[in-house]
């Protein structure tokens, strides 16, 4: 029977800078970390799966691949056969859900850098030697590992890993050498690190810091001529200027940032900006353009290509994030009933994982209530807002607000 190449995969494989022995190799060190002991591939499978000789690989090395490309087998290219191609489930020993807990007590716990970047494997990065793409994708596995875990827990303990790492990252640029290629990537990957460490400043209440971490972030992103890089840079520095009370500061960004190519082609892209600007707008009183923002968000994000994985940093912004982002603009347009409505929706959506975002929209819909004067309700909806696990004292300060309001009520 005839084969067809599996060209998405050799796709990944380019885009990744991977050999087929350094992609063996890589296969079976995860899958030791999985399954407790190396897998044997070697690079005559991997040419083999490029080829399309084998259209779905073992278990062995179908979740390490999985987990190194972050995306499920059929993007990556492979072709189920019946019922006996599902995606496996990891041994117990290694389910998510348990690496979760260890790493969200060690959070929790421990709040030093180190504790952190080991934890994430932040620490790993070469800071001699020959850098490879192979380097670079590593690198940015543990950045989106340290996003994930910052919509699970806040921003507090994040910002001395990030920071910590950012200055591991420049120590590479100066200490190692690599190409033209892996040059631009390096630096998309400091601005991916700066622009999660100006979250999480912004998280634990540092206003001055992530205003300086979103700068570099659009600084390391041009020398990368990475546009969707610049256009999420763009989206912070609005944000944070919409947060310092410049609005039409944040006005004039946001619109800067959809003018670009990647706004236009990227719907999860334009479906962010479409949101801040309707914020942006509300905020300056405009709320006929407002209302326009918050439709256009909801049409980009019917857009959104489901089947193409989100980009780490993007993988918060489904259904619930655009209910939630809707309701700050119908906030700030006075609409609190329409507020209400759409907070209550973003906390109906929320994935279970989503816990900074769940407390998040919680202290929003009591701060609501309260401002309708529900006060029961107002109570009923901060009571239930779940902070033991967090460290954000940018939800933290708004709940005990609502707590010291309805305490003199």
């Amino acid at each position: 029977m005839d084969t067809q190449r599996n060209a998405i995969f050799e796709n990944l494989l380019r885009e990744y800078g991977y050999t087929h022995r350094g992609l063996a190799k890589d296969v079976n060190r995860v899958s030791g970390r999985i399954f407790g002991r190396p897998g044997a591939a070697n690079d005559r499978d991997v040419r083999r799966w490029a080829a399309g000789k084998v259209r779905w690989p073992t278990a062995r090395y179908l979740l390490p691949l999985v987990e190194i490309f972050d995306r499920p087998p059929q993007a990556m290219g492979f072709v189920p056969r019946g019922a006996l191609s599902r995606l496996p489930v990891p041994p117990p020993r290694a389910a998510e859900w348990e690496e979760d807990d260890v790493r969200r007590r060690t959070f929790v716990v421990g709040s030093t850098a180190t504790a952190v970047a080991v934890v994430l494997g932040l620490d790993e990065t070469p800071v001699s030697g020959r850098l490879t793409f192979t380097d670079i994708g590593r690198i940015n596995s543990a950045i989106g590992r340290l996003d994930a875990h910052f919509n699970a827990i806040g921003g507090g303990p994040l910002l001395t890993a990030a920071t910590a790492c950012i200055t591991r990252l420049r120590d590479a640029v100066d200490g190692c050498t690599y190409g033209p290629g892996v040059e631009k990537a390096l630096h998309s990957s400091i601005s991916d690190l700066y622009s999660s460490a100006g979250w999480a400043a912004h998280d634990d209440g540092q206003g001055d810091l992530a205003r300086l971490h979103h700068a570099a972030a659009l600084q390391s992103t041009i020398l990368a001529d990475d546009k969707r890089g610049q256009a999420r840079a763009w989206s912070n520095l609005a944000l944070q200027a919409r947060t310092e009370g410049r609005h039409r500061e944040a006005l004039q960004i946001n619109r800067a940032a959809l003018d670009s190519r990647q706004a236009r082609q990227d719907p999860r892209i334009a479906a962010l900006l479409h949101s801040r600007l309707a914020i942006g707008h509300a905020r300056a009183r405009d709320y006929r353009a407002a209302a326009r923002s918050v439709l256009a968000a909801e049409a980009a994000h019917d857009r959104f290509d489901t089947a193409e994985p989100a980009p780490p940093w993007l993988k918060f912004l489904d259904a619930a994030e655009i209910a939630g982002l809707s309701a700050i603009a119908h906030r700030a347009m006075g609409c609190l009933p329409e507020a209400e409505v759409a907070t209550a929706q973003a906390l109906q959506l929320l994935a279970p994982n989503m816990r900074r975002n769940r407390a998040y929209y919680g202290v929003q819909l009591a701060e609501l209530r309260l401002a309708q004067g529900d006060l029961a309700h107002a109570r009923t909806a901060a009571a239930v807002v779940d902070t033991s696990a967090l460290s954000s004292r940018h939800i933290s300060d708004r709940l005990a607000t609502i707590h010291r309001t309805l305490a003199t009520a």
